[in-house]
């Protein structure tokens, strides 16, 4: 019994179709073929799972009661065939900022149609943290806002442009259609980066980790002001926060793909030129 996985797969087309010629023909087998698998499930079973005449088939009892096992034996294979197609590929680890995970979304599909293809799993994280599980081995490689730590290689380089400002809601600047530069001082200037905003007038404060959506939570709070990508304007909608322009020429954070050196795979590598693929092509 524990073997006979086509005789259960004849079992159920019969069952659905009620037809031993049309489930037959469904998987692409003789009749008699089909009739002789029924045989051999029912004679292993011990028990009759149709009741056959020459104008219907019908399921017995027994056949009725076995079904949603039959049903559930297949199922289960089915899962455990993918299951061990996807362990069987290559995986590559990706730490990214969610600033950039369109970009994420891109590579994954990109490497996931590839032949042979290669498997992405994802893991959201920010600048330290991400930094931390690459130096861990945790992640195959990175997207790091740069300067990255002097320990990774770094290729793929893009950059993000800064052409917002987000302001508390009552903020005496939320109303104004733009802003520049100079209307930012005296302000205090948040930044998810290990640096300030170069060429903004303003008091710098650091927001743990690059993480935006912790300084939006501050901003929101009333500690400042942030500068932030158009990226984020169009992803985040809140009440208690307004997304007013800034002109501010070519201010900008600028990402990388970031790897040990110590751990480069083939598989890294198709991850370092689908990255740098998805960016020609966005």
């Amino acid at each position: 019994m524990l073997l006979m996985l086509r005789e259960i797969h004849c079992f159920t087309r019969v069952a659905a179709r009620l037809s031993f010629s049309a489930a037959a023909a469904d998987l692409g087998m003789s009749q008699p073929a089909m009739s002789q698998a029924i045989t051999r499930l029912e004679r292993a079973s011990g028990v009759r799972l149709f009741e056959r005449s020459a104008r219907e088939v019908r399921l017995t009892a027994a056949g009725k009661a076995l079904l949603p096992y039959a049903e559930q034996a297949l199922e289960s294979v089915a899962a455990f065939t993918a299951e061990a197609a996807r362990l069987a590929r290559p995986i590559i680890h990706l730490a990214y900022p969610p600033l950039v995970g369109t970009l994420a979304a891109r590579v994954v599909r990109r490497l996931a149609g590839r032949t042979p293809s290669i498997g992405v799993e994802l893991r959201a994280a920010g600048r330290a943290e991400a930094a931390r599980a690459l130096t861990a081995g945790e992640v195959s490689a990175a997207i790091l806002a740069t300067p990255a730590p002097a320990a990774f290689v770094t290729a793929a380089r893009f950059h993000v442009t800064v052409d917002h400002v987000a302001v508390p809601a009552g903020h005496r600047l939320a109303a104004r259609p733009r802003l520049a530069p100079d209307d930012l001082a005296g302000q205090t200037l948040l930044t998810p980066s290990a640096r300030p905003w170069a060429g903004l007038p303003g008091h710098a404060r650091l927001v743990p980790d690059d993480d935006f959506a912790a300084g939006l939570d501050l901003v929101a709070a009333g500690a400042g002001v942030l500068p932030i990508p158009q990226l984020l304007v169009r992803a985040v909608r809140r009440d208690d926060v307004r997304f007013v322009p800034l002109e501010a020429g070519e201010l900008r954070i600028t990402y990388a793909l970031a790897w040990s050196r110590e751990r480069v795979t083939p598989e890294l590598m198709a991850l370092v030129q689908a990255v740098q693929d998805a960016l020609w092509t966005r």
